[in-house]
């Protein structure tokens, strides 16, 4: 059987890909390709189930329009499919006086990019909002939510099956080769036949472009580990909702923050710490020809370079209980130590281009016979069926 569209990759992006494309077309014979043994085991299953609201994008870009398309439809899906989900609100506060024109290029950002409801709030309000909470200036975002991403990504893939699309899990794609306008797919237990290959393989992304593309492809996936701490229960009540830091406009991570969880309990962080493997989730995890490969890039060279000393601190966290404590009393002075029990962690698949730009947009290329997802890190599950709805419409385009 020839397909006409192979998805490689069973996480959130790829399942809302195959989910937009078969509602568009469901006379279109379409498959997925997953290499684990269950669907969303990776960046999706490994989140900290923020709904984002688009605060921190650059207007007009593919993760802001994707991100606030994407928040709507999110939204709407989770409460026709009965996923339960809460719209919590968040603060973004600033701890010292310097980050106050960083705090207000946010609030401009949001204001651009149609938050309504975004607000500067008083120290006053912010004590009404998050009790334990201290700094020199806040926001309130009302967008922001919660939710549990691996549900639904699980139920992307029922309503895929339901329209007909197929799903196979423990197929690890291997190589693939074109003839006559045909992809060639083989995996480690069968070779699929296919019109088109779309790559949502996170991690290993750039892996799987390699293997259809002639040319040398121009970004790298650096795997950055997310490591967590969650509360204590007798001490979950230091956080309402949402309690976020301004981040480092140059880094493309968050910084530590507190996190409600929509299954109960609150988390702490992630720090981001460089991480051995694609998919070391345990910093005994190595795998030494993938970080050989992540340190030789020249892109990674140069980021390392210009961010030695955030990249030693986020080190340093992740060996240092105390140094990660002292990062988040930054935001609530009463945490201590013994308030922290050790939680999960998650791998970021952050592109990295040669010239050591660690991609901040998402990125998708097109070739003659793939359409690869080259960069879709946070908030990609926000984002997803916006993104799923991007990538069908390069997609659909071809089968006109």
């Amino acid at each position: 059987m020839i397909y006409d569209i192979i998805i490689i990759g069973g996480g959130i992006v790829g399942l809302a890909t195959a989910l937009k494309i078969k509602k568009a077309r469901p006379d279109l014979n379409i498959a997925i390709l997953e290499k684990e043994d269950q669907l969303a085991k990776h960046q999706t299953g490994n989140n900290s189930g923020v709904i984002h609201s688009g605060l921190y994008y650059k207007p007009g870009s593919l993760k802001a329009t994707n991100c606030i398309g994407g928040y709507h439809e999110l939204i709407q899906f989770c409460e026709e499919e009965k996923i339960p989900f809460e719209i919590t609100g968040k603060v973004v506060v600033a701890t010292r006086e310097a980050q106050k024109p960083l705090l207000n290029n946010l609030y401009e950002r949001g204001i651009q990019n149609g938050l309504a409801g975004t607000k500067y709030i008083t120290l006053e309000e912010l004590k009404e909002y998050e009790p334990h909470c201290a700094g020199v200036a806040a926001l309130h975002v009302p967008q922001t939510g919660i939710v549990d991403y691996f549900q639904v990504a699980l139920a992307y893939g029922r309503k895929i099956i339901q329209n007909g699309g197929e799903i196979f899990l423990n197929h690890k794609v291997l190589g693939i080769k074109q003839q006559e306008g045909i992809n060639y797919i083989e995996t480690s237990k069968k070779t699929f036949q296919s019109k088109l290959v779309i790559n949502c393989a996170g991690l290993y992304s750039d892996k799987v472009a390699q293997m259809s593309e002639k040319d040398p492809i121009d970004v790298k996936i650096i795997p950055f580990r997310g490591e967590y701490f969650k509360l204590r229960k007798d001490r979950e009540f230091l956080v309402k909702n949402l309690i976020y830091p301004v981040p480092d406009p140059n880094f493309p991570f968050l910084g530590v923050h507190f996190t409600r969880m929509i299954k109960g309990g609150v988390e702490a962080g992630p720090n981001a710490v460089l991480a051995f493997r694609r998919e070391g989730y345990k910093k005994s995890q190595i795998n030494l020809k993938e970080l050989a490969e992540s340190l030789a890039w020249p892109g990674f060279q140069k980021v390392a370079a210009k961010y030695w000393q955030t990249g030693f601190g986020e080190m340093y966290r992740s060996f240092s209980k105390a140094a990660f404590t002292k990062a988040l009393q930054e935001l609530i002075p009463e945490i201590q130590e013994s308030d922290l029990t050790e939680g999960g962690a998650g791998v970021r698949a952050q592109a990295c281009d040669r010239t050591g730009g660690l991609l901040d947009d998402f990125a998708i290329r097109e070739s003659a016979h793939a359409i690869n997802v080259l960069n879709a890190p946070s908030p990609a599950a926000t984002s997803s069926l916006a993104i799923g709805g991007t990538v069908a419409d390069l997609a659909l385009k071809r089968f006109m």
